[in-house]
Formats: C-alpha cells, sequence, structure tokens
C-alpha cells in the first residue's frame, strides 16, 4: 500500500458508447491535487458542469449498474469498472470530465481503463494515504445472497463466489488481496457478461442497447457466443469481483479489511458499504503504513517498466 497519496501524472482521454445507453461519450481522466478523491464533472447539453465526488451517499441506482447523481438532477451512470481500476491501481484523486450521461464500456471489463491509467503514470504526493480501517464485521442479505466487509490485519482482500443456474457458469470462486498487480493480471480484463435470451426484456427496460460480443460475454443456451470466447475460465466471477472493487470505491477512501460475498451484485455491494458507513464503531480513519519495498518510490511517479510518457494519450473502443 503506498503511504503517500497519488493522483494521475497526466490526463488521458478514452471514448466509446454507453452499454446501455448507446450513446458515444468522451472522457478525460486529469491529475487532481490531495484530498480531493475522485470527482466526475458531468457536462450538461446545455453547457453546464456538475461536478459529483465519487461517494457513497449521491449512488442513485444499482440495477444492473452504479449511477451517481446530484440535486440538480444530473447523472452518471456505469461508473464501476472506472472506480475498479482507479482503486485496484492505487489512484486516491482524480477528475473525471465526461460529456455524456454514461461512462463508456469499452471492451466490457477494466482493462482499458488500466492501460490508460498506465499509459500516463500514477504520481505520488506529498500528502500522507488515510486508510478506512474496519475494525467491526458488517453483513447484509438478500436471499440466499449476503455481502460482509470484515476487519484484517492489513491490506484489503475478496472473497467473492457466484452460484448461477446455467451448466456455462455453475458455481465459481476467487479469492485474492487487491493491490495494483493483482488486480491488473486477475480482475482487470473480465468482462461483463449476459445471456441472450434476456435481451429483449432488457432493452424494453432501457438497458443494454449497446451491447455486443464486443464489449459482452454473450451467452446462448449451450455456449458462449463470442467467437475468442474466455479470457479466463471463471471469467464470470472474476468480474463480479472487479465490480465490488469499484462499488465499494465509493467509501471514498481505501479499504482495510476482507470483503466476502456470495450470489452478490451491485446492490448488495452498495448495500454493505451503507452498513459500514451509518455504523461510526464499524471503521476508523487511520494513516496509511509505508511498505518497506515502496518506501524509495514515495516522491516520484510509477509507471511500466520501459514506459515512455507523452503528455496525453486517447483510446477508443476495442475488441480483444
Amino acid at each position: 500500500m503506498f503511504a503517500k497519496q497519488t493522483t494521475l501524472a497526466g490526463p488521458v482521454t478514452l471514448t466509446g458508447i454507453g452499454v446501455h445507453s448507446a450513446a458515444p461519450v468522451s472522457l478525460i481522466l486529469e491529475p487532481a491535487e490531495a484530498d480531493s478523491g475522485i470527482v466526475f464533472v458531468r457536462t450538461a447539453p446545455d453547457g453546464v458542469e456538475h461536478e459529483m465526488p465519487a461517494s457513497h451517499r449521491l449512488v442513485g441506482g444499482t440495477e444492473l449498474q452504479t449511477v451517481l447523481g446530484d440535486s440538480a438532477g444530473a447523472t452518471v451512470s456505469t461508473i464501476e469498472h472506472l472506480m475498479a481500476a482507479l482503486r485496484g491501481m492505487g489512484v486516491d484523486n482524480a477528475r473525471v470530465a465526461i460529456d455524456g450521461p454514461e461512462v463508456a464500456i469499452l471492451d466490457g471489463s477494466a482493462r482499458p481503463f488500466v492501460e490508460a491509467i498506465d499509459s500516463v503514470g500514477v504520481a505520488t504526493l506529498a500528502a500522507p494515504r488515510r486508510v478506512m480501517k474496519i475494525v467491526k464485521p458488517v453483513r447484509v442479505e438478500q436471499g440466499r445472497g449476503f455481502a460482509e466487509l470484515a476487519p484484517a490485519p492489513h491490506g484489503f482482500h475478496l472473497d467473492v463466489e457466484i452460484d448461477f443456474p446455467s451448466d456455462l457458469i455453475g458455481r465459481q470462486a476467487v479469492r485474492l488481496e487487491v493491490t495494483p498487480q493483482s488486480f491488473r493480471a486477475e480482475l482487470a480484463g473480465a468482462r461483463t457478461f449476459g445471456f441472450l435470451k434476456d435481451v429483449e426484456r432488457l432493452w424494453a427496460a432501457g438497458f443494454a442497447r449497446g451491447s455486443s460480443t464486443e464489449n459482452t460475454i454473450v451467452l446462448g443456451e449451450d455456449r458462449v457466443l463470442n467467437p475468442e470466447g474466455l479470457r479466463f475460465p471463471d471469467e464470470f466471477v472474476r468480474h463480479k469481483a472487479m465490480d465490488a472493487v469499484g462499488d465499494l470505491a465509493l467509501s471514498g477512501l481505501p479499504l482495510q479489511g476482507r470483503f466476502r460475498s456470495f450470489c452478490g451484485g451491485h446492490r448488495m455491494n452498495g448495500a454493505v458499504l451503507g452498513a459500514l458507513l451509518a455504523d461510526p464503531t464499524a471503521y476508523e480513519i487511520v494513516t496509511a503504513e509505508p511498505a518497506p519495498a515502496r518506501r524509495e518510490r514515495a516522491a516520484r511517479a510509477v509507471r511500466p517498466a520501459g514506459f515512455a510518457p507523452a503528455p496525453v494519450a486517447a483510446f477508443g473502443p476495442r475488441v480483444d
């Protein structure tokens, strides 16, 4: 864990479409000062800018996506993959300038966002990093599913399990400690998924209008319809775990603790975070302890080996 707060080392632009709205969108990830957190800056059609901190208190919807909204009625939806990438890669402060109502789905995973972050690097700031340390378990249940946040001696750990009544998915589980390295390798590339039989119902409800095999794992009756197949044998649970990283990032601070869920989703992720924040005895805000291997890097940008920075990078939709 970084002992100091971080931000992006430069701006980076991404363009694409919304998976639910199918609307084109451009967003610019920009550096921000210490203690700013992640802030979405939505430019409305009339040119008015709406600033929305990435905070649980602004969540206005959790059906098939996570939606932020302000008191003026402005919204930004499907923020979870971007939030997962920022939290997973250790970015504490950033501005997200967006010109549409929905974050671009890109390839359906967090990988393009990670690549965008890698292209400019993560810069270390002078301010100490604060962490939300879980000191008492909190748990929510919905039917046979549950989500729980509990103490852990260090780091942030995931233990996510799903069980679908489909032979193509079945019961899958993933357990890991979230670090920039593990997030990049184990979770970032896992794509969103859906069943072909549900498409007409979702369209009628206003969802999945931009969905295709370019950005979604599409499941038929007996096979995965994407020509390239799966990226991981258990890609479905890895995606659920990645979503959880993004949803829990709306705590506003890195979490120290363990997240467990069974048959969860955006709604349950939001519910357990709400339960944590509603109980001041369940957490405390502490200053992060430096990891020994990272102390010598405290004052410089962190970039992939061999990276040559550019002032601004741009990414569009991709097909893997």
